[in-house]
């Protein structure tokens, strides 16, 4: 090894060691001071004592600071509290729950409307259908909007029945009477105007209903086939209701059919005509048995039903004797069991025959010529007789038959083929309706409806 790299280990050497021993000094140092620190503490019982305050919580005696004692139960929580002044507190609770329970909205106000005068109409109109005494005004209060109003009423009952005048004419509008936006109690069942007192809604007349009512109105059509149309469905389903007396007045029940895929929906007129249809389960139609039910997100009451097995044999033995005019003249919940009227003397035409009637195919114009009417005539035959072969053709040129089509086929099968064939079809612009007719009535010639 050189003079120079022994030099040069000597300084490192050197250097090491002083490293050592400052850093023997600096541990011995910091060891004194936590052993000074340590001392110091267990000598000041000062010290300890205002750390044990500093740390003690913030109550006295299971109070807050600043807090009355009297709100401050034994258990020291000031959230468990009872007695005297917490009562207060839940009735304004209770009131105020109450509040909303007997509150009602009240939409599709017409301009011009007043406070005053929207309560003095309601009133009314719940003493006249018997909704409330001779002399009681059941509203109380109202608050109106521009298009809407919030109107009071004196007792939750009373609001229950107010709920029955929805639908109510007022200056050219259709009042929608129906819980608030708050309310969180339960269903209540109930009508509309036009079902308490059997007046339809005014022609033209803007209106609104509230979704629950809606949905009471809906009924699930399943099992449908791919040629079934929204107005051979509507058809079909509401004359089987007029014929065997499901309905509450007269007319076609069902206001809409919304057809989708191998189901449908249709929208009745009322929700006791709803509650009526379910009867119509396991009606047989082009080959099928419809399912007819409540839709998934109907929320009301169970209703009481049975098929339309049992309903044909019921109607066909005459077991079916109560008259629809008795639900009509009173308010019934929606759940009620289904009522039926007797006044139908025809057979049902749900049961397939041989013979089709054509609706809106022709005018009572295209009837008043003779060439033209031997055309039209000739030409029906030659069309329709691509389903099966006819034995007749009849195209009634007067009387209750006018404009109508019936065809008379050899076979149920292909009076079947027809009606899948022609139905929803359009003839000048005009949506064709096709459907069984009754064999008896036309072996009689009697063409009526």
């Amino acid at each position: 090894m050189s003079y120079y790299e022994r030099d040069d280990r000597r300084y490192r050497d050197r250097d090491r060691d002083r490293d050592y021993d400052e850093r023997d000094s600096r541990r011995h140092r910091s060891s004194r001071h936590r052993h000074r620190s340590s001392r110091s503490h267990s000598r000041s019982p000062s010290n300890s004592r205002s750390r044990s305050r500093d740390r003690s919580p913030n109550y006295s005696d299971g109070v807050p600071k600043g807090q009355p004692a009297a709100l401050s139960s034994g258990s020291g929580h000031p959230l468990l509290s009872t007695g005297a002044n917490v009562l207060p507190i839940t009735m304004q609770m209770n009131s105020a729950q109450d509040k909303i329970n007997r509150e009602l909205f009240v939409g599709n106000t017409p301009p011009g409307t007043s406070e005053a005068l929207l309560m003095q109409f309601l009133n009314g109109a719940m003493r006249r259908v018997k909704l409330c005494e001779p002399d009681a005004n059941p509203i109380v209060a109202c608050r109106l909007n521009q298009k809407f109003a919030f109107v009071e009423c004196a007792t939750v009952d009373d609001a229950n029945k107010a709920l029955n005048i929805t639908g109510i004419p007022f200056l050219g509008a259709s009042l929608k009477v129906s819980r608030p936006s708050k309310y969180a109690g339960p269903f209540i069942a109930h009508q509309t105007w036009q079902q308490l007192t059997g007046q339809p809604l005014v022609a033209g007349m803007t209106g609104d209903v509230s979704a629950d009512e809606k949905l009471s109105r809906e009924l699930f059509v399943g099992n449908t086939t791919p040629e079934m149309t929204d107005v051979m469905i509507r058809d079909f389903l509401g004359r089987a209701m007029e014929q065997v007396g499901l309905t509450t007045m007269p007319g076609n029940p069902i206001n809409a059919v919304r057809v989708s895929g191998k189901f449908a929906f249709v929208e009745l007129r009322t929700a006791q005509e709803a509650a009526n249809a379910l009867n119509l389960n396991n009606i047989p139609y082009l080959g099928t048995c419809l399912r007819v039910g409540r839709p998934s997100k109907y929320t009301g009451p169970e209703t009481p039903h049975g098929n339309w097995e049992d309903i044909l044999s019921k109607f066909m033995s005459g077991e079916l004797k109560l008259n629809n005019a008795a639900t009509v003249a009173s308010p019934a919940p929606v759940a009620a069991a289904p009522v039926y009227a007797s006044h139908v003397a025809v057979a049902p035409i749900q049961r397939p025959t041989r013979v089709v009637e054509l609706k809106h195919m022709l005018t009572q114009q295209d009837l008043e010529n003779d060439e033209e009417f031997q055309e039209i005539l000739e030409d029906t035959r030659d069309e329709c007789s691509s389903f099966g072969p006819l034995k007749n053709v009849i195209i009634p040129r007067s009387g209750p038959g006018a404009t109508k089509i019936f065809l008379e086929y050899t076979t149920a099968d292909d009076a079947a083929k027809a009606i899948s064939g022609l139905a929803g079809r359009t003839f000048d612009g005009r949506q064709v309706v096709a459907g069984y007719y009754d064999e008896m009535k036309f072996q009689n010639q009697d063409y009526s409806d």
